[in-house]
């Protein structure tokens, strides 16, 4: 079998994650190939999307959000994610379960002995007039029924996991300020979440696989876990396993792919690329070593913004004053220099309405 060493792994996860090559897609479509954007920061996913397309207004996907074509919603690992409306719809009924589990782990003292049905249906008629309510709004309304949780625990439960919802518009759009205001994605889009399959068939299960690969592969088993928090997914691999190939990482995991997806020559040059806070690139995988070193792993789920050079986490970035802040992981040679300043104004000058084009790159990090 095929071993696919750390660099060849990485010059596939550029290529499916639109980094290696900035990609002449709608924003629509672009999400739609990524699987969603996390999206619990609400700006990051702009920046997202102006590393990975060739032209990006800012606007044309804010007039999707208000269009009701992409939506705001808790999915993949309990977090909020940027997803189309038709992906939302189709893969919601699938996250059921995993959503219940881990609100239920994290308050598991609070929530003990709660009827999930009957407060589910509870919170469905609150909802029902179809006014936007904060999750506290929401768990204030239900707690003279149910006092004991306490309104955080009472309030995701409801939003995280019971009731499907969306965040509304303006949330989210470009360059807004607003607190989340819910309201359940059935009503939102006018149309039911799918319903579960038949028992013993998963043909979510199933296009989740291939989905997530054509966005992150190749990959194993583990990585499309750690992606989307289901764990029931091995009867799905198996289902598609035909369709599949496979190769080894150094680590002897067995890796799977679609056959027609691109691998490029492991030396192709990957050009400097900044991301956002907890993008995918990186949160999607078990094993993050293709992208960040395991030194590096915290900032993946800190909420560091990081800089990739040569493809892999270089420095991390921020904003300061309409200033793009790169503070390096490692030192720069001339060029990587002059790349990450580069393409860090051309972000500052993304960022600022064409205002700035201001960049400092402070002393690497000891």
């Amino acid at each position: 079998m095929t071993v696919l060493d750390t660099r060849a792994l990485n010059r596939a996860t550029l290529a499916r994650q639109l980094l290696l090559d900035r990609a002449d897609l709608p924003v629509l479509d672009a999400v739609a190939h990524l699987c969603g954007l996390q999206a619990q920061e609400p700006q990051e996913p702009f920046t997202g999307l102006w590393s990975r397309l060739r032209t990006f207004d800012p606007a044309v996907l804010d007039d999707l959000l208000t269009g009701r074509s992409v939506v705001r919603t808790h999915l993949m690992r309990r977090t909020v994610h940027l997803l189309t409306a038709h992906d939302a719809l189709a893969w919601r009924a699938r996250h059921n379960t995993m959503l219940r589990q881990r609100v239920l782990s994290t308050y598991r003292r609070e929530l003990a002995g709660i009827d999930l049905d009957e407060l589910a249906a509870a919170a469905r008629a609150v909802m029902a007039d179809a006014e936007p309510r904060s999750m506290t709004e929401i768990a204030r309304t239900l707690a003279d029924r149910w006092p004991a949780p306490g309104l955080r625990a009472l309030g995701e439960l409801v939003v995280a996991a019971l009731v499907p919802m969306v965040q509304l518009p303006p949330r989210g759009m470009w360059r807004v300020r607003s607190g989340v205001r819910n309201t359940p994605l059935s009503l939102w889009l006018s149309r039911d979440i799918d319903p579960p399959a038949p028992q013993g068939t998963d043909p979510v299960g199933q296009a989740l696989v291939r989905r997530y690969l054509a966005a992150f592969g190749p990959a194993a088993s583990a990585d499309l876990r750690a992606w989307c928090g289901l764990a029931g997914l091995p009867a799905a691999v198996a289902a598609v396993r035909g369709e599949l190939v496979t190769f080894r990482d150094e680590r002897g995991r067995e890796l799977l792919d679609l056959p027609d997806a691109p691998r490029p020559d492991p030396d192709t040059p990957a050009p400097v690329r900044f991301l956002p806070a907890f993008d995918n690139a990186i949160l999607g995988y078990h094993d993050r070593n293709r992208i960040i070193d395991d030194a590096h792993r915290g900032l993946s789920v800190s909420g560091a913004r990081v800089v990739l050079v040569d493809g892999r986490v270089a420095a991390t970035w921020t904003v300061d004053a309409g200033i793009v802040v790169i503070t390096p992981l490692r030192g720069f040679t001339r060029a990587e220099h002059t790349a990450v300043t580069e393409e860090g104004q051309s972000l500052a000058s993304f960022l600022s309405g064409n205002d700035s084009d201001r960049v400092q790159i402070v002393a690497p990090s000891r």
